[in-house]
């Protein structure tokens, strides 16, 4: 998409997303071309990429529809980022993304010890020495925690649990926003991580299983209470 498109893309999705247009509402795409001084061409080019996130509907004669959000395809990488970008329900995406990596993790952990190749072993080793090397780097720190993870479901070697790449990204960076900041009750990630590939490593399903369970412990209970659920492998 050139940036024009990707543009017109990003604030007319983050619109709806917000709320600015409620379900039900038609979207005078007329209006738009003016407001944004683009073409009637370049705005329903990009209006088809969101009715193509279930976000909306054009029927002839009925117009461009905001659809119910039962529609929306939440899973799509853009939609999480409008619905963080809106901070509308943050408290509910975090925690939803948090309930959905506490499942998908741990098997992906699991997968990763009986599937995992040297390639992949390699992959994990360079990104945890990065992860390992940030210190208290934040920003260097959340880049090599994605990466640790993007990694880790390659390693899988099954495509649908790759396919959720998008949910552990905005995962691992909403978590992070929160756990990774250095000072007051700052949890080092590092030995948790370092548990997870040495499971890896070892071709142990059920000990990478847990140590990635222990390594989100929690993904919004202990951003309360401080306290892991569970104990450590």
């Amino acid at each position: 998409m050139t940036d024009l498109h990707s543009e017109l893309v990003e604030k007319l999705g983050l619109r709806i997303v917000r709320g600015d247009y409620p379900s039900g509402t038609r979207i005078d795409v007329d209006a738009l071309e003016p407001e944004f001084g683009v073409s009637k061409t370049a705005i329903r080019e990009a209006l088809r990429v969101i009715r193509e996130k279930g976000l909306i509907d054009s029927r002839p004669k009925r117009g461009t529809i905001v659809r119910d959000r039962d529609a929306w395809k939440l899973l799509d990488g853009d939609v999480i980022m409008w619905r963080r970008a809106a901070r509308r329900d943050d408290d509910r995406l975090l925690a939803e993304l948090a309930q959905l990596r506490d499942i998908v993790e741990p098997a992906a952990a699991k997968l990763a010890a009986l599937y995992r190749e040297q390639s992949d072993l390699d992959a994990l080793k360079k990104a945890f020495a990065e992860f390992e090397a940030a210190g208290m780097d934040v920003e260097r720190l959340e880049a090599a925690d994605q990466d640790f993870h993007l990694q880790l479901l390659r390693a899988t070697h099954n495509e649908l649990m790759m396919r959720l790449d998008v949910v552990v990204v905005h995962a691992v960076h909403a978590r992070n926003r929160i756990q990774h900041h250095p000072g007051a009750g700052w949890l080092d990630p590092v030995p948790d991580h370092r548990r997870v590939l040495a499971a890896i490593e070892a071709g142990d399903p059920a000990a990478a299983e847990a140590a990635m369970r222990y390594a989100i412990r929690g993904s919004n209970v202990d951003l309360v209470s401080g306290e892991p659920p569970f104990d450590q492998p």
